[in-house]
């Protein structure tokens, strides 16, 4: 079986989770907690950061220390990840969907403008699949309307948008670091931010709300959403070896794009002045009704592949009557292939050769 992930290990994992084990530092606190965060903010090129337990927990922390809440609306595009409107409902905000664009699958800043209201306090932008999103242009809009912005960048490590690291342009951003992402903890993220005392109330909230002069005095309601010191160690390995890592999955995507030619489908492309760390390579079928055929024709021949993420919008505990008809024909139509950085080219030819035999009969 040739799975559509898995993670790339081999640096000092080991080594530095051993050192966890052998001082017992092995819940929230230890020395590779800060090594990790001041590592990951030197890497990509940000102010703060503070590690959490998970992606998801990470949007719900960087929202809740922006102080949303009841009454105010976030923009955010109905082609995500569920976790992205998740935890906008979860801080009692009110969720607005906003569009796609037909050639970068991420969300249509024209169509953001058009849905901001006076009650809208934040704009989340998603950097789908690893490729930037137009972040001048939205950038531009947030300031011209006063609001929040907020990148989700949990499939984004390692991407560029002219030279800039993308989660450094918002207000706050959030990484993932789940096994599939590519560089894990096992289950991990991380939240981003320009401003000290916005980090400040994260690592608040993130820690039981504790007093930092009063022993175990809690001052407010907050969460328990630390990392722990084996997977923040994890972590430290991981980024050691990203520009390897990224350079390997960006190989496999050049391997996929000759393989590929002449079929009926396009890969997601990297587009001019951003850099796409190919989280996952992707495939957009011409014709939506091949797709499941197509994928259970390769599960046939032991190869996993996934669907494009179904639109929130469509989901039943956030469903709407609206229609966004580039994000629904975008999803029924695309298609994850195997993306892990050891993927080998003879693999990628195989996978090629199968889709090929596929639309030959």
């Amino acid at each position: 079986m040739i799975p559509v992930y898995q993670p790339f290990l081999g640096g000092r994992e080991k080594e530095y989770v051993n050192q966890c084990l052998d001082s017992t530092w092995i819940s929230s606190r230890g020395e590779f907690i800060s090594r990790f965060e001041n590592e990951f903010a030197r890497y990509i090129g940000a102010n703060h950061a503070t590690t959490v337990s998970n992606g998801t927990v990470a949007l719900h922390l960087a929202m809740a220390a922006l102080g949303l809440g009841p009454g105010d609306e976030v923009i955010v595009p109905t082609l995500t990840y569920v976790a992205s409107v998740n935890t906008i409902l979860q801080t009692g905000a009110s969720v607005v969907f906003a569009e796609s664009l037909a050639d970068t699958w991420n969300v249509s800043i024209e169509d953001i403008q058009s849905r901001i209201t006076e009650k809208t306090k934040a704009v989340m932008v998603v950097h789908l699949y690893g490729l930037a999103c137009d972040m001048e242009a939205v950038v531009a809009l947030c300031r011209e309307h006063d609001v929040l912005l907020i990148e989700d960048c949990a499939e984004a490590f390692g991407s560029l948008y002219k030279g800039q690291h993308v989660g450094t342009f918002g207000d706050v951003a959030t990484f993932s670091f789940f096994g599939n992402k590519t560089i894990t903890t096992g289950e991990g993220g991380m939240v981003v931010s320009k401003d000290k005392a916005l980090h400040d109330r994260a690592c608040h909230l993130k820690s039981q709300g504790v007093s930092k002069t009063r022993e175990y005095w809690h001052d407010e309601l907050a969460f328990n959403y630390r990392m722990t010191n084996i997977c923040a160690a994890i972590g430290l390995a991981q980024l050691e070896r990203a520009d390897e890592i990224i350079a390997l999955k960006r190989r496999v995507a050049d391997w996929y794009r000759e393989a590929l030619k002449g079929l009926p489908l396009r890969m997601h492309a990297e587009q001019p002045g951003t850099r796409h760390s190919y989280w996952m390579c992707s495939i957009l079928l011409d014709d939506s009704r091949q797709r499941q055929p197509l994928r259970d024709h390769l599960t046939t021949q032991g190869i996993e592949t996934r669907p494009l993420f179904a639109p929130a919008h469509t989901l039943p505990h956030c469903m709407t009557d609206q229609h966004f008809p580039i994000a629904q024909d975008l999803s029924a139509r695309g298609i994850n292939l195997p993306s892990y950085p050891t993927l080998n080219r003879e693999q990628v030819e195989r996978i090629a050769e199968e889709i090929r035999h596929y639309f030959a009969d």
